[in-house]
């Protein structure tokens, strides 16, 4: 029995850890090789430990437990030239492009008083340009390969205005309005694009350390605390929980699937 995916590449941004292992490793499981990009590198003011080479190196190592072949490289979103050399390199050794999942993102907390313009600019930089500079780069391969599907990863903030998260609200929304707009232009080469809108996740990004600055804000502003609650009787999901969304979207179960606002919250955007 062939896979879900099976024959399909996939390019994945923030492919060391978390979210984007999953999906890489979710999306091999199901057939397709993998093109897996992560800064592994610190960034300026996040308060939880950067994902390193050796994150990405067991990235590898997991996807190719699985018989799949993956290319790997060390990558700023950031940087347009660089991550369109890692998309151009990896299609070379692959052969083609057919999904991308642009995952790589910051997130830190604080008080809209104590956002500094460093804070600021990081984070427009690394989740909403990063973003974008994904597609430019990735896009073309998929207009030479006749269709396939874009997947950018949004958040619940990138439906609704969680507080203490002014920059990366910004930057969800963001995100969220380009999956819209890109889906309306690519859809005339069959390629279809979606975000994804996850409530929290049990990665490093959604751990203790980045979101420390949550309780002593509610503490001061206890009326918007209820904004972060799920529907569902959970505080948070699993990393492999957005992964089968993603893998659902990257699909041809969802071949009619464009310009949709996924998410998978426990129901955290209802309210």
């Amino acid at each position: 029995m062939t896979g879900r995916v099976h024959g399909k590449v996939a390019f994945i941004t923030g492919a060391a850890r978390g979210q984007g292992r999953a999906h890489a490793v979710r999306l091999a499981r199901e057939g397709a090789d993998i093109i897996a990009v992560d800064i592994c590198a610190p960034i300026r003011n996040v308060p939880y430990a950067a994902a390193t080479r050796e994150d990405l190196d067991e990235t590898v190592k997991q996807v190719e437990a699985l018989d799949r072949r993956i290319v790997s490289r060390v990558v700023d979103t950031r940087d347009a030239d660089a991550l369109k050399a890692a998309a151009d390199e990896g299609v070379a050794e692959l052969g083609k492009l057919d999904i991308v999942v642009a995952n790589a993102g910051i997130c830190i907390a604080a008080v809209w008083d104590k956002v500094t313009p460093e804070i600021f600019r990081d984070t427009i930089d690394i989740n909403l340009v990063g973003t974008w500079n994904t597609v430019m780069a990735t896009a073309p391969h998929l207009v030479t390969n006749g269709g396939g599907s874009i997947i950018l990863t949004s958040s619940a903030a990138g439906l609704k205005g969680l507080p203490f998260l002014t920059p990366y609200v910004a930057s969800k929304h963001g995100v969220t309005g380009m999956a819209r707009s890109f889906a309306n232009e690519l859809a005339v080469h069959d390629i279809r694009v979606n975000s994804l809108h996850p409530t929290g996740v049990r990665t490093p990004m959604g751990g203790g350390e980045a979101t420390a600055a949550f309780g002593p804000a509610m503490e001061k502003n206890p009326r918007v605390g209820g904004m972060f609650a799920n529907s569902l009787p959970i505080e948070t999901t699993e990393p492999e929980d957005q992964a089968n969304a993603v893998l659902f979207l990257a699909s041809d179960e969802s071949r009619y699937v464009t310009a949709l606002a996924m998410t998978v919250d426990a129901g955290n955007t209802q309210y």
